[in-house]
């Protein structure tokens, strides 16, 4: 059978910090079961990552740390290239967007796409500060979020909703750099026109793609295609990336998402030129098939934006699936790298030494495919302890034990087969095919508990067979039970390589069936048309353990990590805010505060965080839309007296018009609480003087 050339790639992280579970359960763990997965299935596979280190995060982490960017994608491209290689993760080729070949890469793409008249060129009005005298990239800017209203969205994208945004679409924008509010100033980019590709995207997505790809990934798609799609900038005002490669746009740099994705061509390059080989059949063949693994709010940039790019330059395949995953949250809170919460992988590390494989299996058994999921410690003791140990270690130490015990480690010859053993051993060669069509779906999760199947199924034959009772009675039939338990700890072996590849080694060890120089390896086809994996005759090394156990203490000091990090950011939160800039008498005079009394109030549609009230304010009642639905059930809010400012503008707010704004507060804890007029009733429409 004629091999199958794959292009596998995995979300480029930002080396503005190290990896963190988050990542790994979302692109990095998934992406190295497929690219192991289809290296043991025979396919020709170029699995290809590297660091991204242009786009607004760098000089905002160097600005922080007080060192330059330089010094920032170095320190966190070596913590992050490390971790990914002690953890196992295995890449083809982990480069760098500060590389030269992707400079010149990039530099390439756009000049082709400038000459063909691909983009459009527009003088706009940007975000700008006047303090910093810079404009502000997406990164620089932060503001209420018009979709769900989060107080903290990015210029570019919500984190809380995953809505991509333009930093003029925010509420209340302001500087990151100065605190500022920003002001508009004209500035001239070039612009990739999406709306161009509006048909073949419908047609690749919409009609080609809609049955294999993720609900999640296909419905994201289809609501930015239906919403109808607009010109994108692919160039920026900064001082930190890759210059754009034309005349006329000096101090200006190439957006990041034009930048990164071109980072796995780039990559890909640097693979093949170090190994010999020829870098365009994996970028530019239609037979190869190109896989992109990415987190969910990473969709839009490789389903819509790349293959824009793509289409327009004309010589390469687009991608066959973009299968990413939902979020992971950490014991029941959001990660956050800000906020230090996380588990960080290079700590990780550190703390569990030789146990990759455990957090590898935890993740994977709790990926986030289709939903949002939670990391707990208890969770990932119990998975380690109850299935990593109880199940799939304790398999492969009664066998090993026992064929040292009775055999010396030599496999014994069977005689004749029971219709028991007949059934255990068909059982064991439908694996390999059980786990594929879990994989070939990237249903990871799924595969991953067929593999701990196989392991229930030579528990079960064990127990029910009893070679450690029939030894007294019956030598022949232990030999035959030990022939058969062997062949499938030789399958788990074998299957568990992609999952987890330290295990497999170890187990493969054990059993000594690491291949010499030359000889063939088993593989999945091996398991599938194999008779005997492990003949009579064979010599197996001595028995080790697989796994551990992890003891509560260990889980007790992990949590207390956490809840430190809780109490550190309370804390931090608890601080008064500054005072703000001095204003005049005259200034405050011009806000007209009164006493208003909640009359109804009900959920806004769609909307986590708003609810739509009506507020007697005393000189009318009106609609106010305001972002309290996490904090106050609507019920319970009726009647209420509040303090409102009714003489602010109108803004529409998720196509209801706002007349108004609740005045609220932050209590020790974090919640939002009413600003009280006064714990007696206030008639409707006093003024707060």
């Amino acid at each position: 059978m004629a091999q199958q050339r794959y292009t596998l790639t995995a979300a480029l992280p930002y080396t503005n910090g190290p990896i963190h579970i988050g990542h790994l359960a979302g692109v990095y763990v998934p992406a190295d079961i497929y690219a192991r997965y289809l290296r043991l299935t025979g396919n020709d596979v170029a699995f290809i990552c590297g660091s991204d280190e242009h786009g607004v995060a760098i000089p905002m982490k160097a600005k922080k740390e007080g060192v330059s960017p330089k010094e920032i994608i170095d320190k966190y491209h070596g913590i992050i290239k490390k971790s990914f290689v002690d953890f196992g993760i295995s890449f083809d080729n982990y480069s760098r967007t500060s590389a030269q070949v992707h400079h010149k890469t990039a530099s390439d793409f756009f000049k082709k796409l400038y000459g063909q008249d691909d983009f459009i060129e527009e003088v706009t009005e940007q975000l700008y500060d006047e303090e910093a005298e810079q404009f502000l990239a997406d990164r620089f800017v932060i503001g209420t979020c018009p979709n769900c209203s989060y107080e903290e969205a990015y210029g570019d994208q919500c984190e809380n909703c995953g809505t991509s945004l333009n930093a003029t679409d925010l509420i209340n924008p302001k500087s990151t750099i100065t605190g500022a509010i920003p002001t508009l100033k004209k500035t001239r980019h070039w612009f990739l026109p999406l709306d161009r590709y509006e048909g073949f995207l419908k047609d690749w997505i919409l009609e080609s793609h809609k049955s294999d790809w993720k609900p999640n990934v296909y419905g994201q798609c289809k609501s930015w295609i239906d919403d109808g799609l607009k010109p994108r900038a692919v160039t920026r005002d900064l001082d930190w990336g890759i210059p754009v490669p034309v005349k006329g746009a000096e101090g200006k740099v190439l957006y990041v998402w034009f930048d990164a994705p071109i980072g796995y061509i780039s990559s890909t390059k640097e693979w093949a030129e170090r190994e010999g080989k020829d870098w365009e059949p994996y970028w530019k063949d239609k037979d190869t098939k190109l896989y992109h693994f990415i987190g969910k709010d990473n969709i839009v940039f490789h389903c819509i934006i790349f293959p824009s790019m793509l289409k327009a330059h004309g010589d390469f395949i687009l991608p066959e699936n973009v299968p990413a995953n939902e979020f992971l949250n950490l014991e029941g809170n959001k990660l956050s790298t800000s906020k230090n919460w996380a588990v960080w992988l290079h700590e990780y590390l550190q703390e569990f030494h030789d146990m990759q494989d455990v957090l590898r299996y935890a993740l994977t058994a709790n990926a986030p495919e289709t939903k949002d999921n939670d990391f707990t410690w208890k969770d990932f003791q119990a998975r380690n302890n109850n299935e990593l140990v109880a199940i799939f270690g304790n398999f492969i130490n009664r066998v090993t034990v026992l064929t040292q015990k009775y055999y010396d480690g030599v496999v014994p010859e069977p005689s004749e087969f029971t219709e028991v053993d007949r059934e255990t051993l068909e059982a064991l060669r439908k694996y390999p095919e059980k786990i594929s069509g879990s994989l070939d779906r990237f249903r990871f999760r799924e595969a991953s508990q067929e593999l701990m199947n196989l392991a229930r199924l030579g528990n079960k034959y064990l127990a029910d067979e009893e070679p450690w009772k029939l030894i007294k009675t019956d030598e022949e039939r232990t030999k035959t039970i030990m022939f058969v338990a062997l062949q499938i700890a030789v399958g788990l072996a074998v299957l568990s390589e992609p999952f987890l590849p330290f295990t497999s080694e170890k187990l493969k060890h054990i059993l000594s069936v690491i291949p010499n120089e030359g000889e063939e390896s088993l593989n999945w086809s091996t398991m599938s048309h194999t008779e005997t994996l492990l003949p009579a005759g064979h010599q197996i090394n001595k028995s080790e353990l697989l796994f551990r156990k992890i003891e509560d203490q260990e889980i007790e000091a992990q949590l207390a990590k956490l809840e430190a990090t809780k109490k550190s950011n309370q804390q931090m939160n608890s601080n008064i805010e500054p005072q703000k800039e001095t204003i005049t008498f005259d200034d405050f005079s011009k806000l007209d505060m009164r006493v208003g009394t909640i009359v109804k109030a009900e959920k806004m549609p769609k909307a986590d965080k708003l609810l739509v009230l009506k507020v007697d304010t005393g000189l009318d009642t009106r609609t106010i839309v305001s972002g309290i639905a996490e904090s106050f059930k609507p019920e319970e809010i009726v009647g209420k007296q509040v303090t409102v400012l009714v003489n602010l503008a109108p803004r529409k707010l998720r196509g209801v018009e706002s007349q108004g704004m609740i005045l609220m507060a932050e209590n020790g804890e974090g919640k939002l609480v009413f600003v009280n007029p006064d714990e007696q009733d206030v008639k409707s429409g006093s003024l707060i003087s």
